[in-house]
Order: structure tokens, then C-alpha cells, then sequence
């Protein structure tokens, strides 16, 4: 079922997010709105204590306005939950842009309304090997090297854009549709309820959840 909802923050900004169970037995995707800090969380798994461990990482991370906190934060929330869960945080900064943080391979994009820039990089194996100039094996691409659980203040993914759209995406997003395919729907009427239809439209196998900030 999808669940999709617009919410002001103030007359700067305001938020779209939309989730979607797919054709998986539990929706293991979560976001959170806090009153400056976005997150989306995707459940390592497709269980209920995946499910459980995202939304959990989700509440958590909403909190602090550091977006390096949010993910620690996230953390220790979990100590109390048997799943795990990749996560990724964008906070706006009062004199504008993001600061954004991950753990996993859950994604950020920043848009100017025609370019499309990934800002996070994923923690797979896949991408491990690619950034040594090995070719990674497809079957990589969903194998993670950090999660929540195991996040670090040195092991956090850390960037910044100054863009004025941001999106943030669980893979059942932009696997499906691929860069391409989101930098077509944010130049647009952007909203996360047409990426995560586009990605079920586009025959996507897992949970699917957008939240996009403009």
C-alpha cells in the first residue's frame, strides 16, 4: 500500500515521502521527519524485525539536527532490537543546503531542477571493488559493508550540497529506475509518490520509499 504525504516546514521548505511494500512480504523501508532532518532506512532483510529495526533507526535519527548524530543516534537505538538496517540522513542547514550522512546503501541525490548529483557512495562490496578498478560481480551490489549497527564516527559517509532539492531513496527506488530515470522525475512536478510509482511501474522486486525535500 502506498502511503504518501505532503508536509510544510515553514515557508522554506516542504517535504514528500511515499513508501510502498512492493512484492515483499513486509515493507522493511522507513522514513522520519524531524523538525530540520530527513531519513530514510531500509531493513536488512525482508522480516519483521527488519521492518521493526528501520523504523526504529527512522525515529531515532530524526532527532538530533547533525546528521552524523542522527546516525549514531540511530544506532544505539537498535541495541534493543534484534534487525539491522542502512540508513541515510540529510539536515538543512538555516542558511541553506544539506548536510548528509549514510551507513549502507541507502542514497541521496541533490537536484537544481535539470542536473542530477548522487551525493552519497554506496557501502557495498561492489562499490569496494569498483573504487580499486576491480569489476564487481552484480550479485555485489546488494552485499553492504556498513550498516547502522556496525556504524562509526569514522565509518559514517559524510557530504554537502548547496542544491535546492534534495531526494533521498531506498534501493527499491533507484534500482529500478536508475540515475536517469530519477533525474527525469526531479527536473518535473517532483514528488516522492511519482518516484516510488515509477518504480513499481518499472517492475522493481523490493520495498520501495522516496522522501524529497524542496
Amino acid at each position: 500500500m502506498l502511503i504518501d504525504r505532503t508536509m510544510p516546514l515553514g515557508t522554506a521548505l516542504t517535504v514528500t515521502h511515499a513508501t510502498d511494500r512492493g512484492p515483499r512480504t513486509h515493507n522493511a523501508d522507513a522514513f522520519a521527519v524531524g523538525r530540520r532532518t530527513f531519513v530514510v532506512a531500509d531493513g536488512v532483510g525482508d522480516s519483521s524485525a527488519a521492518a521493526e529495526a528501520a523504523w526504529a533507526a527512522a525515529r531515532a535519527a530524526a532527532l538530533p539536527t547533525d546528521p552524523v548524530a542522527a546516525v549514531l543516534a540511530a544506532r544505539d537505538a537498535l541495541q534493543v532490537h534484534t534487525g539491522d538496517a542502512v540508513v541515510v540522513v540529510a539536515a538543512a542547514r538555516p542558511g541553506g543546503g544539506f548536510d548528509v550522512a549514510w551507513a549502507g546503501d541507502a542514497r541521496a541525490y541533490a537536484s537544481d531542477g535539470e542536473d542530477l548529483v548522487q551525493l552519497t557512495t554506496d557501502h557495498t562490496v561492489a562499490e569496494y571493488f569498483r573504487e580499486r578498478g576491480i569489476k564487481a560481480e552484480r550479485r555485489m551490489e546488494h552485499v553492504v559493508t556498513n550498516t547502522v549497527r556496525h556504524a562509526t564516527p569514522e565509518n559514517i559517509g559524510r557530504a554537502f550540497t548547496r542544491a535546492p532539492r534534495l531526494v533521498l531513496v531506498s534501493d527499491g527506488v533507484y534500482g529500478p529506475l536508475g540515475h536517469n530515470g530519477i533525474e527525469v522525475i526531479m527536473s518535473g512536478n517532483a514528488s516522492a509518490e511519482r518516484l516510488v510509482r515509477a518504480a513499481l511501474y518499472a517492475r522493481g522486486t523490493d520495498n520501495a520509499t522516496a522522501l524529497v525535500v524542496s
